[in-house]
């Protein structure tokens, strides 16, 4: 059995390469050619490269947009992480019948389709005037992200066992000190991988972005892309170059958290 396990996971990490691998080479590819040269077969792979797409979306509404989002990644996570971290942990300390009941409650806000929460959020934000502001787009996304990253978070908590923090007690440490010096240190991993998680979706998200944001010139760069789509055609290769910059930031983050996003997840599935 062990024999056919080394085909079949190669085979399978080949099947995944290709999978996302093509796409992204075609987006590259794609990026340095010029329009004529898009769906031109015989300029699949060999082309006179240019790079008039880059220098045209190198401006300042690509670099405006660059901080909104930063913004807003970086604030989701920190108010999601605030959040969901003593949630996390408290249910996953609390012997109690309304524990399932919260579990359950937050599975079900998972289940909710954002487009149902648009409308609603609207009209609340519109009336304390959180409309076209990062403040408003930050508390949508952490309304989005907090119940997620609550679920993720609670099997680290759980993976720390009781008998440290009765030690800590027995020390005369109260129940904050306890979690601030002993729980939240050991589970120091699965906030960190929550946290990279939840930065990587909030970077990426679209929806509330556009709803919440009224003036164009505040969008992030998921709307900026959105935008090189118009009724009068697409600029495919400068779309394709906008898509590589804009990846570069969240490729810098995901590769520098890969190893907590490869080892953390599972850091809390074994007890």
């Amino acid at each position: 059995m062990n024999t056919s396990a080394g085909p079949v996971a190669i085979l399978t990490k080949l099947f995944f390469t290709l999978l996302y691998g093509v796409p992204m080479v075609w987006i590259v590819l794609t990026s340095f050619k010029r329009s004529s040269d898009v769906f031109d077969p015989s300029a699949a792979f060999v082309f006179e490269p240019t790079v008039q797409a880059y220098t045209r979306n190198l401006n300042s509404n690509l670099f405006d947009a660059l901080q909104q989002s930063v913004s807003i990644a970086v604030g989701t996570t920190a108010l999601v992480l605030l959040i969901a971290v003593p949630a996390a942990y408290a249910l996953a300390r609390v012997a109690h019948w309304s524990v399932t009941l919260g579990l359950v409650a937050l599975i079900v806000l998972q289940m909710m389709p954002q487009t149902a929460l648009v409308i609603p959020l609207f009209r609340h934000f519109g009336q304390w005037g959180l409309l076209d502001s990062l403040t408003g787009v930050i508390i949508a996304d952490t309304a989005l992200l907090a119940p997620f990253a609550t679920l993720l978070l609670r099997p680290f908590f759980r993976a720390v066992p009781m008998s440290l923090e009765e030690s800590g007690s027995l020390d005369g440490a109260g129940m904050f000190r306890t979690f601030w010096s002993i729980v939240l240190p050991l589970a120091r991993n699965g906030v960190l991988t929550v946290g990279s998680i939840t930065f990587l979706l909030a970077w990426g998200e679209f929806l509330y972005a556009v709803s919440f944001m009224l003036s164009p010139g505040g969008y992030p760069l998921s709307a900026l892309l959105a935008q090189q789509v118009s009724a009068f055609g697409i600029d495919w290769p400068g779309l394709m170059a906008l898509a590589v910059l804009t990846s570069i930031p969240i490729l810098i983050v995901f590769v520098s958290s890969y190893r907590l996003l490869r080892d953390g997840l599972t850091v809390g599935a074994v007890k």
